[in-house]
């Protein structure tokens, strides 16, 4: 019998080794064992194709199970990109996170980002992951040069195993010369796409030659996809948050501008309610000085500084001066004072408003206080118009009349004579002070007249126009003040009032002191006269513009003056030495009618006095410290030697 074959391992199904080297995941070349060990256990021919068949099969079906692997892989590498990204809200870090993603999804060297510049009409780099070339970090590219302008042009991806041997894009040697810098090679380049746009461009780079596969570009356009919804989620956020700042902010001014428009409203109120019941510039001062927390107080347009007064008058705006804030008051050109906040360097422009506003109301109730006193100022300048014309009045009712308006006729008074230095002026003013509208000098005149009446009403004095002029009737204090100082002060005061409302050069001259105008009205005649005659005077010397009395024109005095006060000028003159001779018992004065009889000469001085030079000297020396350092001044000595001859006729007729 011919021996036994060995059984064919047939009864194994072929498939059942690579069933068993799928399962476990063993590599390619544990399949091919398989078919060899068959073969060296002499399987038939019939086997054998049937294990090869089988081979082929399990590779083929352990191919796709890694492919599914693969993919499977990828999708939750990208759903946990997509989880990552969606967690980032600042705009930096997503942009950072989807490079860096990019890169270790696919293995590369280096991933790096651009972004369209609409302004510009370019790309630009904008994150980059390692990125080794600073020049490289900062390219730009035009539409359609290299290849991320072509991918951000055509809005498809591009991909490079050789970027400087593919000639399917345009060179430019900045870009060159960039990624030579950087040293890549092989670039693999996705469209940032949002609807049909593209935003920018996300890369994938190594510095070798590598061929980047279909799959591997896919895997990067699914992540460029997300990137770009993510990019598109930052933006939204990063203006949501500035557009809650913006309206943050906007909720705060409205806050504070409620409260400012509140504020302006009651000061409205008030300053209507204050108008509506006749209320004062005092009232309208306290109100806003209530509601802007500070002091205000009006006050006269000459103790304002005049640089902070003509700034607001001329742009009709509250101005800052200093810690201070002054809103003119004004009536046309005409500045009847200023509101001054006190103590507020910063001002809110409401409150600004509100003062501005504070001081137009003081203007309206002003005028409509001028407007209401007017009948009065008319009032006051016939009464002193009868003053003037009537001397044979009854007193009884001279005192009636004045107590009407407040002006009390029997204390003193001083006469003062004023005419605005303008030369359209010229020519009688009416006694009612209406100088008509496009006369000559009708609107210097028409102030001056308005001026003094407010200035009469304020001192509870008279005021009346004449002699292309003004005349004022106002009352001494207990102090001898007419306004201001003695009559000479008083007169300069007043100038310098009536100026300032004018606007113009206004010339005062002042009377001696009327015991009491309603017991004597002959002599506010007399006194008017006088005053006149100063006013004059000062403009023949040149000093128009200013204020005097009769005192002090010197010996001119005497011959303005009627009452011609001999023993006054006398003694305003040489009162300081007579006083020293009677104290010390010295000849002070006969010393001085010797100077001047000597013709100014100490050595003939002192040959008439029989005394030594030095004598002469010392006298002379004490006389200029009491007399001043001018007394030898021609005008003063003038002066003096007429003092000193009527001192000497005065002795002579005493005796």
């Amino acid at each position: 019998m011919p021996p036994q074959q060995p059984a064919e391992p047939s009864a194994e199904p072929a498939e059942t080794p690579f069933l068993d080297l799928l399962a476990t995941g063993a590599p390619a070349e544990d399949f091919e064992r398989a078919v060899l060990r068959a073969r060296a256990a002499g399987a038939s021919a019939e086997r054998l194709a049937a294990l090869e068949h089988a081979k082929l099969l399990a590779l083929r079906v352990r191919t796709e199970l890694e492919g599914r692997r693969r993919r499977e892989a990828e999708l939750s590498a990208l759903y946990e990109t997509a989880h990552d990204l969606a967690g980032l809200r600042d705009l930096d870090a997503v942009l950072r996170a989807i490079v860096q993603r990019a890169r270790s999804l696919l293995g590369t060297e280096t991933a790096y980002m651009t972004l369209n510049d609409p302004v510009e009409g370019d790309t630009y780099m904008r994150v980059t992951d390692g990125s080794v070339s600073a020049r490289f970090q900062q390219l730009r590219l035009g539409m359609g040069e290299g290849l991320g302008g072509l991918v951000a042009q055509t809005a498809r991806p591009y991909v490079t195993d050789s970027y400087f041997d593919d000639p399917r894009f345009q060179h430019t040697r900045a870009i060159d010369t960039g990624v030579r810098d950087e040293g890549l090679v092989a670039i693999l380049g996705v469209p940032l796409k949002l609807g049909s746009g593209v935003i920018g461009v996300l890369f994938a780079a190594d510095r070798r030659v590598r061929v980047f596969d279909h799959a591997e570009i896919a895997l990067l356009s699914a992540h460029a996809a997300h990137a770009a919804v993510a990019i598109d989620t930052a933006n939204l956020l990063a203006e949501t948050r500035k557009a809650m700042t913006e309206l943050e902010a906007a909720n705060e001014i409205i806050r504070d501008r409620s409260g400012v428009i509140e504020r302006a409203s009651e000061v409205h109120d008030r300053l209507a309610e204050l108008v509506l019941r006749g209320g004062g510039v005092q009232d309208v001062a306290a109100a806003v000085a209530e509601v802007l927390d500070g002091t205000v107080e009006f006050t006269d347009a000459e103790r304002v500084p005049a640089d902070a007064l003509d700034r607001s008058r001329a742009d009709g705006h509250a101005v800052r001066d200093g810690d201070d804030w002054v809103a003119a008051v004004r009536s046309g050109s005409e500045v009847l004072g200023a509101l001054v906040l006190r103590g507020h360097p910063r001002l809110d422009p409401v409150d600004q408003r509100t003062l501005e506003r504070a001081a137009m109301v003081t203007s309206l109730l002003l005028l409509a206080h001028r407007t209401a006193g007017e009948a009065e100022q008319r009032v006051r300048g016939e009464l002193l118009d009868d003053l003037l014309e009537a001397p044979d009045r009854d007193p009884r009712l001279l005192r009636e009349r004045a107590a009407r308006v407040a002006a009390d006729l029997d204390v003193p008074h001083v006469v003062f004579a004023a005419r605005v230095e303008d030369p359209s002026c010229e020519g009688p003013v009416p006694a009612d002070g209406a100088v008509r509208a496009g006369g000559p000098g009708a609107t210097a005149r028409q102030r001056l007249w308005s001026a003094a009446s407010h200035l009469a009403a304020t001192r509870q004095g008279l005021a009346a126009a004449r002699d292309a002029g003004v005349v004022l009737l106002l009352p001494l204090d207990r102090d001898g003040d007419a306004g201001g100082g003695e009559p000479g002060e008083a007169a300069r005061r007043v100038a310098r009032q009536l100026g300032a409302a004018v606007q113009a050069p206004v010339t005062v001259g002042a009377s001696a002191p009327v015991p009491a105008p309603a017991a004597e009205p002959a002599a506010v005649a007399a006194a008017y006269a006088q005053a006149r005659r100063c006013r004059e005077a000062l403009r023949v010397l040149g000093r128009a513009g200013q204020g005097a009395a009769a005192e002090d024109f010197g010996f001119l005095g005497l011959l303005l003056a009627d009452g011609r006060d001999v023993d006054g000028f006398v003694r305003r003159t040489l009162g300081e030495v007579a006083d020293y001779d009677a104290r010390r018992g010295t000849e002070l004065l006969r010393t001085l009618r010797a100077y001047f009889d000597s013709g100014m000469s100490p050595a003939r001085t002192k040959d008439a006095l029989h005394v030594h030079v030095n004598t002469v000297a010392q006298r002379l020396d004490r006389i200029g410290r009491l007399l001043g350092p001018d007394w030898q001044s021609p005008s003063r000595a003038l002066e003096i030697q007429l003092a000193l001859r009527l001192h000497q006729l005065s002795a002579a007729l005493g005796d």
